[in-house]
């Protein structure tokens, strides 16, 4: 098993970020107008085209509420907004029009772009003490999702993928009239990315989207969306990834990994790897850690450390399914106390969603080694503590907890299913309700 320091991870994901020029571009110049009322897309990309064809440099926002369309980033090109400065995306469809080359819930499409773009850009960063954030109408209704006939569009979308479909024709927009979400903030095949200072505010979807990319440093940022699928940052197929000193206050999951879906991702056959995430405060989240559904592509070498955590459901959540293939290996959670949490850590290899509804077109189970929580406590704990449950066809294994310790339980400490090699002889669980462990399949580290 390969394990990375810190040091290491981190020193990867800074060389891949350079610095830009000292050239700068006010898009005041270009003309934006920070009344809250004046569209200023067009004024947006003039300055960021006019930075970029000038061979780099910084694209500054003074102070004032510019509300825009989406807007898609350049090599070379730092997006920089000044402290008073906030950038208020429209919830207009049409402003994210035409769809562009993207990737929803693992799959690749074109879909409506992401509202802060970047696609095939190197030495790209957005920074500042200003604000990001979407106006939400639309956007709400279209969370909706009994309403809007959006699994008619999984429908076909699955069906792509399944299918090999080529992707530079899965046009998701003109192929049904319901609504895949865009991200807030997309960086897609990108090398060399840092976002730093910033502050986000609501998403349409997933807020900060790292897909394919290579060499990322996200530090001192403040994110804070409610909203359904709204995750913190969503690290996909992407390598050499340090996140730090941030907040995140998310609906759904903090900080998740995951590696595309299916065919789409055995195809371009790129992992999650070397990634690192240290010094966060996150003050609510579906799960601290998540990892997957989508990981076909395979997942290693992660790990979360120093964070506080004032509310989660969970604190480490591996889920996979019998479609996924892929691999986890070697991921970390080290270092963190909370509160009050549903479950410590839970492996489910049957999590399917609302795509359980679509067919099997091929059978591919995920290996999984190496999963580890060291120096992890919690206040009380409301279910099952630890709940882990492999598929007997391909058990999990190298599964390790050191100094766990659970206060108040109210259900088991430990059920365990088709996991092998579990050691637990270092968890500790508390005084209110059932506490013993239930282990069926696989089986536990014997005491020496």
């Amino acid at each position: 098993m390969i394990r990375l320091t810190m040091l290491a991870v981190a020193a990867m994901a800074v060389q891949a970020v350079t610095a830009v020029t000292a050239r700068t571009f006010d898009v005041t110049d270009y003309g934006a107008v920070g009344d809250g009322n004046v569209k200023c897309t067009e004024a947006f990309a003039k300055a960021i085209a006019a930075c970029a064809e000038a061979g780099g440099g910084r694209v500054s926002v003074p102070g004032g509420t510019y509300f825009t369309g989406s807007i898609h980033l350049r090599s070379n090109v730092e997006f920089h907004l000044e402290k008073g400065a906030t950038i208020l995306f429209t919830d207009d469809r049409a402003d994210y029009l035409p769809p562009v080359m993207s990737s929803w819930e693992g799959l690749e499409c074109l879909n409506l772009s992401p509202l802060l773009y970047a696609y095939c850009c190197t030495n790209v960063a957005v920074t500042g003490e200003g604000v990001i954030r979407a106006k939400m109408d639309y956007w709400y209704e279209q969370m909706k999702e009994g309403k809007t006939g959006i699994q008619e569009a999984r429908a076909i979308l699955y069906k792509w993928g399944s299918e090999d479909f080529p992707v530079e024709k899965r046009d998701i927009v003109a192929a049904h009239p319901a609504v895949l979400r865009p991200q807030l903030i997309q960086f897609n095949r990108c090398k060399g990315v840092r976002m730093e200072g910033v502050h986000v505010k609501d998403s349409p979807f997933w807020t900060i989207h790292l897909f394919m990319c290579d060499g990322v440093v996200i530090r001192n940022i403040d994110v804070c969306a409610h909203g359904f699928n709204n995750d913190g940052v969503d690290i996909e197929m992407t390598r050499n990834v340090l996140i730090e000193d941030s907040t995140f206050d998310q609906g759904d999951d903090g900080f998740v990994f995951k590696a595309g879906r299916n065919r789409d991702a055995w195809r371009t056959a790129m992992p999650t790897e070397n990634v690192e995430v240290r010094n966060c405060h996150v003050r609510q989240a579906a799960s601290l850690v998540g990892v997957g559904s989508e990981l076909s592509g395979g997942i290693r070498n992660v790990h979360v450390h120093d964070c506080t955590v004032d509310n989660a459901s969970r604190l480490y959540f591996v889920k996979t399914n019998h479609r996924r293939g892929g691999f986890v290996r070697n991921v970390r959670l080290e270092n963190v106390h909370t509160k009050v949490v549903k479950r410590v850590a839970s492996l489910s290899t049957n999590t399917l969603y609302q795509w359980a509804d679509f067919p099997d077109y091929e059978t591919r189970l995920t290996e999984i080694d190496g999963l580890s929580l060291k120096n992890v406590s919690c206040e009380a704990c409301e279910e099952c503590a630890i709940s882990l449950q492999g598929d007997a066809r391909c058990p999990a294994k190298n599964v390790r907890f050191e100094n766990v310790c659970i206060g108040r339980l109210k259900g088991k400490l430990v059920d365990i299913e088709n996991v092998e090699n579990v050691d637990l002889r270092s968890v500790r669980g508390g005084a209110i309700g059932e506490v013993n462990y239930e282990f069926k399949g696989g089986r536990p580290k014997e005491d020496k």
